[in-house]
């Protein structure tokens, strides 16, 4: 019993030693974070770099201009397909915004049978398959079509309007997510006081819910203008004759070959996306 008390105390030591030497594991970690952002923004780097190429060829770097993104500014199709996103756009935030937040203030302040169903329905524009949700608008819009051309004789084309329905359609959830997670945070106590000073329903909502709720609305609208400017699948399927937007506009001139105007036209829009999602960040983030 004297003789085993020593061992243990010298084996202990022994036992706790950590081994000395190079730590793989951060660095396996940093090297594969960094080749992951190689992969995924070097080709557009690549593409913003050859938009001020001064040579047509993408392969010869021969000197540096603006000479592209001044011919994309007199180039008709690429304003008239600029026109068409912006028009879209805009019609698209505006109304995704204002049923966003509503189905977001219902869905966080009442409670009403079918409310689960309508808000796991809610989610499927969100996580379906692009490509699934396109072909889906296109047969609603041909079987509305079909049908309101046999009771009414009256004749429906793709066009700006079914792309703008669609983007609503599958925008307007991404508003009603963001203005929600305001909502998780929101003080109900401020309303009451509002209330308990007089103010009625559309008073307390005007003056105390929805500038609390504003950055939220603001960031969601951001979102949705982003989705909406940068679609292409959806706006694929739902596009008709005469109503070529920004991206389907890149994709026509994509495959007759990559040239500096696409590459300029591309960088635009990436800037503007960038803009756009970090100002929604923003928002989200103001208190």
């Amino acid at each position: 019993m004297t003789t085993s008390a020593p061992a243990v105390e010298k084996v202990a030591p022994a036992a706790t030693a950590r081994p000395r030497g190079i730590r793989l594991g951060p660095i396996v970690l940093q090297s594969h974070l960094a080749l992951t952002f190689i992969f995924l923004y070097a080709p557009i780097l690549i593409l913003v770099i050859f938009s001020f190429n001064a040579a047509r060829q993408q392969t010869v770097w021969t000197g540096f201009t603006f000479d592209w993104y001044a011919q994309i500014v007199q180039d008709a199709k690429a304003l008239n397909a600029a026109r068409n996103s912006a028009i879209i756009a805009v019609i698209c935030t505006v109304v995704s915004t204002v049923i966003g937040t509503l189905t977001a203030l219902a869905l966080d302040r009442y409670r009403f049978r079918g409310r689960t169903a309508f808000e796991g329905a809610m989610y499927l524009p969100i996580i379906v398959p692009e490509i699934v949700m396109a072909i889906s608008l296109l047969v609603f819009f041909n079987f509305s079509f079909g049908l309101l051309a046999q009771w009414t004789k009256l004749q429906l084309n793709f066009g700006l309007g079914t792309i703008t329905i669609a983007h609503i359609a599958f925008s307007f959830p991404f508003v009603a997510v963001v203005v929600r997670a305001r909502l998780a945070d929101f003080d109900r106590r401020l309303e009451e006081a509002a209330k308990d000073l007089g103010a009625n329903e559309w008073q307390t909502f005007r003056r105390v819910t929805l500038p609390l709720l504003m950055p939220g609305i603001l960031a969601g609208a951001l979102l949705a203008f982003t989705l909406s400017i940068d679609d292409f699948v959806i706006t694929f399927f739902t596009a008709g004759v005469g109503s070529t937007t920004l991206p389907l506009e890149i994709y026509g001139r994509v495959r007759r070959g990559v040239t500096p105007e696409v590459n300029a036209i591309s960088t635009v829009l990436l800037v503007a996306s960038i803009a756009l999602v970090l100002s929604s960040t923003l928002l989200q983030r103001k208190r």
